[in-house]
């Protein structure tokens, strides 16, 4: 049995949601928000807003490692939009031991309208695609292993991610993000809040890779991709 659920939780890495219920996909199909169509055309207007965010995640989106602010630019829009309403309701950066989480949650504020949100996601989409820089040591072929075992069904192969699962893009983001979030998860900082349904698997689930070696090893796979 325990078996049975840490592979099916460890399916769940980095918040995905192997266990979308038919309604929630349902919603998610009719939500509007998909890679191609949901953002605000309104770029000229996310730019001026996202002037606000220049400071921490850089003039591109690049973000800034020594100011924990992410790369932003080669994730998915409706991931950013969900992410940013989550910051806004206080679903998450809830918590004071999420120093830049709840730094993020007063900015997000500032965005008080969906509109404003999605401005900002559109504009940050119409930015080029970067590549982040290794900064974690791991083993590629041995965190292979792991994700294509337990991460691939939901995260797609090529960590690309998955919406009609609710599975985040991997692939190109930050080494240090994904390290810090998968910690996050599981010391309870990010994924107590009650509304928060796929981060509460997660922050359930985020103790079942046996040990550090392994999550820097699927890390180190997850940042292979990019080559």
């Amino acid at each position: 049995m325990r078996k049975d659920i840490v592979v099916w939780g460890l399916c769940l890495l980095f918040a995905c949601s192997c266990t979308e219920n038919d309604k929630k996909a349902e919603q998610s199909e009719t939500s509007g928000i998909s890679s191609t169509a949901t953002v605000s055309t309104n770029t000229k207007e996310g730019s001026q807003l996202f002037n606000t965010c220049v400071a921490c995640h850089g003039q591109n989106a690049e973000g800034n490692q020594s100011l924990g602010a992410p790369s932003l630019v080669n994730q998915d829009d409706w991931y950013l939009i969900r992410q940013l309403e989550n910051f806004k309701s206080g679903i998450r950066g809830a918590d004071p031991s999420d120093v830049q989480g709840t730094q993020m949650a007063t900015m997000a504020k500032l965005l008080d309208s969906p509109d404003k949100v999605k401005a900002v996601v559109s504009h940050i989409k119409s930015l080029a695609p970067s590549s982040t820089t290794k900064t974690i040591e791991g083993d590629p072929k041995a965190g292979k292993q792991y994700y294509s075992m337990i991460c691939g069904a939901c995260h797609s192969e090529g960590a690309i991610g998955n919406e009609a699962l609710n599975a985040p893009k991997l692939v190109g983001t930050d080494d240090w993000y994904l390290h810090k979030q998968y910690k996050n998860f599981a010391d309870g900082i990010r994924g107590s809040h009650p509304e928060d349904t796929f981060g509460s698997q997660m922050q359930m689930m985020s103790t079942s890779l046996p040990d550090e070696e392994a999550l820097l090893n699927v890390i180190a796979y997850i940042k292979s991709l990019e080559q």
